[in-house]
């Protein structure tokens, strides 16, 4: 009968909301330290900086590519030594989870500003480590969630779609995998794992029904260069409906795919929610979902440009050799089990080279 739900402090979604940063930290801190993706740096750094007003003492560093062990060590050293009471993420998914670790690590707030909408880090408190190389480490779950995100749809469209699409693939994965994790009654990540609660159910189903609805909109929108309601709530739905979503019911294999993927220097050049994408279609396959359902999820994907086959995720030589090993890193992670179905590498790589087939007979068709 117990369950739990965690979320940010405060979402904030609204067009030019990056100039207005300077209101959201006076509550939160009086040094913060700004982490800005490396080329975003030169954009932001002066100009953020000139906006605050008067009373704050503010540094700027560039994220040094990777939420690795050692990017993490090195923000943290000078968060410390510059006494930071709040770290503000200006970035992608990665520089927002090594902005969140560092804030935890010296006991700062937290502040997320994305620049796409590729992901849903900046609403949680997981955060996703990998080596130096890019290969998935681990997931860590803190004990606080960002304190506000910022969100300005003007940014956002400004970035190349295809981050917008990555994060259509991110988000539709919620309510695959958050109904997994119910059918095999296994917890989400608050306070140690709970049962969902209803809330978070229901967020998880609003973030596929808005993003079935709106997503073609939102990217043809968005190559227009123009900003409208359906990408406002692909917005919404990609960066808050789907942390929300995933953090208050829990991931499965699409993730847990997605993560033994990354041990293949193939897929190094494609985004998170690009593979999870390809993921989706394997749980769909290993829990013997209906036939309509996995069509339909294929034609989506052939519509707004996301993956439905091993080449598109550059996987194109040594073909059964790769999916082995994939299929056995994945039966190694927890959230791969997540889901009622049978769970071993035989199943994985089955499920993997079944989604393959089907991807590749809808090109043809």
């Amino acid at each position: 009968m117990s369950r739990s739900y965690g979320s940010p402090g405060r979402y904030i979604q609204r067009r030019g909301e990056i100039g207005r940063l300077g209101e959201h930290l006076e509550t939160l801190g009086r040094k913060p330290l700004f982490l800005v993706d490396a080329f975003l740096y030169e954009k932001y750094a002066q100009s953020l900086g000139d906006s605050l007003a008067s009373g704050f003492d503010a540094r700027f560093e560039k994220f040094g590519g990777e939420c690795s062990e050692r990017e993490i060590d090195r923000v943290t050293a000078i968060a410390r030594e510059f006494a930071a009471d709040v770290i503000v993420g200006i970035g992608g998914g990665k520089t927002l989870d090594t902005a969140k670790m560092t804030a935890f690590h010296i006991g700062a707030r937290m502040l997320a500003v994305p620049t796409i909408a590729s992901t849903d880090a900046p609403t949680s408190a997981v955060v996703v480590i990998y080596s130096d190389a890019g290969v998935l480490q681990e997931a860590r779950n803190l004990p606080r969630n960002p304190d506000v995100v910022l969100v300005d749809p003007e940014i956002i469209a400004a970035a190349p779609v295809r981050f917008l699409v990555a994060g259509i693939g991110d988000a539709l994965s919620t309510w695959y995998e958050a109904r997994a994790n119910i059918d095999a009654g296994t917890f989400n990540y608050i306070a140690g794992g709970f049962p969902a609660t209803r809330a978070g159910i229901a967020i998880a189903k609003e973030c596929h029904a808005v993003v079935m609805a709106q997503a073609i909109k939102a990217k043809q929108a968005v190559e227009a260069g123009v900003i409208t309601q359906a990408v406002e709530d692909i917005i919404e739905a990609n960066t808050l409906l789907s942390g929300l979503g995933f953090e208050n019911c829990g991931v499965s294999a699409a993730h847990g795919i997605h993560d033994a993927l990354t041990i293949l220097p193939d897929v190094h050049g494609l985004l998170h929610g690009e593979k999870v994408a390809f993921g989706i279609l394997c749980l769909l396959v290993l829990e013997n979902r209906p036939e309509s359902e996995i069509d339909d999820t294929i034609r989506f994907y052939c519509t707004i440009g996301l993956p439905t086959t091993l080449a598109e995720l550059n996987i194109r030589d040594d073909v059964g050799v790769k999916v082995r090993k994939v299929a056995e890193a994945a039966t190694k992670g927890a959230i791969t089990h997540a889901t009622r179905a049978s769970v071993n590498p035989s199943d994985i790589e089955a499920a993997i080279l079944a989604a393959d087939a089907y991807g590749r007979a809808a090109a043809v068709g």
